[in-house]
Parts: structure tokens; C-alpha cells; sequence
């Protein structure tokens, strides 16, 4: 299993983005991953960089492969346009580079004031995206027209050796299915080894699986649950909310009904290195090629430490 480190677009700023990016490679992380959000879930997290200037950065800091986990192609930003993003990212990073995408939230995606679809028409949609990507990746000039989006005469110039990999989440059967008829690897972020197992048997079949947690560390257990509950109380929000409640302040209300203890429980809270082989173990035995661990908070460079002291020699 590859084990990588997720950069949270919706906490940190561009150059702290960028110091943990060479921090982890320096840690012994074999990879990356970082979201891309136009808000923060809350205002507590209080960042949200544009994503494609910090993948440009990340290229000029270290040598780990880089996946969007994930991008919405579909409203925001016309897949024509992230296209064009993709192919610079991809060249920037020397092929190591992957588009993960997914269909969105309208946390994201209604600040032009567009109807947020329901899920079987966004799931449409971003089939289509990928589709636009992909023809403009393989060079030439593109013309489309289809049932969400017109390209006319396109051709983006700079492009990598290869075309770019797109990897799909999914967290429900709908969409896991599309991942494994559209994608290239499958994208998750809880240990379901049934949406694996989907995934595979669905076409999926060898393609790579990835995943990731929260962690939040700190010199005690106590005081990483705390914040944790301060800074992503959203990781509590139930069922489909987090797809479309439309801003931070929705998803602070939502929260209100949060218990800490949901909260700690959905982190590997403090610094006991046990408590993070046993939830990586938990995505191995999912089946899934790769997890990447995310910390909150401020402490990110102890989360490092332990786990080039502690937890990636004994994962080796």
C-alpha cells in the first residue's frame, strides 16, 4: 500500500500548503493529495486557495505524485477550461499527476447562482466532463455539443507525453458504477470494502483504489479531539448535506447538532502511532492501493515526525 499525505486546501494557506507538501516528502510520504473547494466547510478552517496556482507551486518543491481529491468539472469551471489546467498541472509534474473528480457540492458550485442538479443529473454531467477532457487531451481541434456542454474549435497546445489519468470518487452504488465505466483508478474516503469490491467486479477491475482519513495530532488524545470538533465539525453533518448545503454558515448550523464525541471518532486523534497503522490496516483490508492522511490543526510537522519515526518503518 502507498501511503500519502493529504494537503487541506480548506485549512491552510498557499505556502503553508506548499511547506507540508516538502515536508512529507522529506517525512518519507509517497505521494499527495489536495482538495479543491472554493469555500471552506467552515469558517473555522478559514482558507481556500485556488488549487491550480498551489499544484503549480507543489511542481517546484518536490517530486511527489499529485491527486485533486476532488475536483468538480462540471459548474464551476467548464471542463474545457480545467482541461487546459490538467495539461499544464500534468507537464508541471512530469506525468505524476492525476485528476481526481468527483460531482461536486454546492458548497462549491452555485456561486453564479446556477440550479444545484439532483444527484442523477450531476452524475450525467460529469460523465460528459470527463468526455470533453479527454477528447481535448488527445490534441486537435475539438467541436462539441452535447447535452450540458458546447466546445467549438478548442486545442490546447501544451500538452503532457501522455494523456492525463482520471480517477472518479464515489459513495454511493450510481456512482461507484460510473467509476468503474469512466475511470481510470476509483476515489473514497471511508475503508467500504463492498464499494471496492463494486468497483472491481463493475469494470473497475485492477485499476488503482484510493482513499484517505483525517487525523488531527497533538501531545494528548484530548486535545486533538478538541481540535478536531473546533476546526471540522462538518465531519459529523449526516447523508447527503454535505452535497447541498450551499455555504459555511449552513454547514455551522448543521454542526450545532454535532456531538464532539461524532467528531472524534471520525479523526485518529493525538499522536499514538498504533491508532494510525490500525485505521491504515482498515483501508488495506478494504482493498484499497493507497491512503492518504490528512492532519488539522496547527501541528502538522509532529504528524510528520511520528510517522517517519514510528509509523511508515513499520508499514515497511
Amino acid at each position: 500500500m502507498k501511503i500519502g499525505y493529504f494537503l487541506s486546501s480548506e485549512e491552510f494557506t498557499p505556502a503553508e500548503l506548499v511547506a507540508q507538501a516538502r515536508g512529507a516528502e522529506q517525512a518519507g510520504f509517497e505521494a499527495l493529495w489536495i482538495s479543491d473547494h472554493y469555500h471552506p466547510w467552515v469558517d473555522a478552517q478559514g482558507q481556500s486557495p485556488f488549487v491550480w496556482s498551489v499544484i503549480g507551486a507543489l511542481s517546484q518543491v518536490c517530486q511527489l505524485p499529485v491527486t485533486t481529491a476532488v475536483t468538480c468539472p462540471t459548474v464551476r469551471i467548464h471542463p474545457a477550461v480545467l482541461a487546459q489546467a490538467v495539461a499544464t498541472s500534468a507537464v508541471l509534474h512530469s506525468g505524476r499527476f492525476v485528476l481526481g473528480v468527483g460531482s461536486g457540492e454546492a458548497l462549491n458550485e452555485h456561486i453564479f447562482g446556477d440550479a444545484w442538479p439532483g444527484a442523477d443529473v450531476r452524475l450525467e454531467m460529469l460523465e460528459e466532463a470527463v468526455d470533453v477532457m479527454r477528447k481535448l487531451w488527445a490534441g486537435g481541434f475539438v467541436n462539441h455539443r452535447g447535452r450540458h456542454y458546447t466546445v467549438e474549435q478548442a486545442r490546447i497546445y501544451t500538452l503532457p507525453q501522455t494523456p492525463p489519468a482520471v480517477y472518479v470518487s464515489g459513495f454511493g452504488p450510481k456512482a461507484v458504477d460510473l467509476a468503474a465505466r469512466i475511470g481510470d483508478g476509483y476515489v473514497n474516503i471511508s475503508p467500504d470494502a463492498d464499494l471496492v469490491r463494486r468497483f472491481r467486479d463493475g469494470g473497475g477491475g485492477d485499476k488503482p483504489c484510493q482513499a484517505g482519513f483525517k487525523a488531527a495530532y497533538a501531545d494528548t488524545e484530548e486535545e486533538a479531539a478538541r481540535i478536531a470538533y473546533e476546526r471540522w465539525p462538518n465531519a459529523g453533518v449526516p447523508g447527503e448535506l454535505s452535497q447541498v448545503l450551499p455555504s459555511p454558515r449552513h454547514f455551522e448550523q448543521a454542526a450545532q447538532l454535532v456531538a464532539p464525541e461524532t467528531v472524534r471518532q471520525a479523526f485518529v486523534c493525538g499522536r499514538d502511532a498504533d491508532a494510525h497503522l490500525a485505521k491504515i490496516e482498515e483501508y488495506a483490508r478494504a482493498g484499497f492501493d493507497e491512503v492518504y492522511v490528512a492532519n488539522t490543526g496547527p501541528h502538522w510537522q509532529g504528524l510528520f515526525d511520528l510517522y517517519q519515526r514510528e509509523v511508515l518503518p513499520r508499514l515497511r
